[in-house]
């Protein structure tokens, strides 16, 4: 079975296709804002990853969320929730990390299905 890459960089591929199965680099939003923004910067930019390996937020079969401080948890599913389409809620895991740096404060990994 082929691999696939879609924005390949020196030290990662945004999009990883195998087979059927969508892979995305943990994105971050832009620095500066409040968890809030962040999320819905990802979020925003997890679609358009998704639409360019040909798929949507509706396949989406399992997303890992990174937080630099898991008391910012609300805050975060506050975003989240306006985002995921209701009955195709992924499995989701959400812990607290040292993220890249301290100007980030949210990190989503995402897999999903073509």
């Amino acid at each position: 079975m082929s691999i696939r890459r879609i924005d390949v960089g020196p030290r990662m591929s945004q999009i990883v296709i195998h087979g059927n199965t969508v892979y995305l680099a943990g994105q971050v939003g832009e620095p500066g804002g409040n968890v809030a923004s962040q999320t819905r910067d990802i979020l925003t930019t997890i679609d358009e990853l998704l639409a360019k390996a040909g798929t949507d937020k509706t396949k989406i079969v399992q997303a890992i969320i990174w937080l630099a401080d898991m008391g910012t948890f609300a805050e975060m599913n506050s975003e989240w929730d306006k985002w995921v389409p209701q009955g195709h809620t992924p499995a989701r895991a959400t812990g607290e990390a040292k993220l890249a740096g301290p100007e980030y404060l949210v990190e989503i990994i995402v897999t999903a299905a073509i």
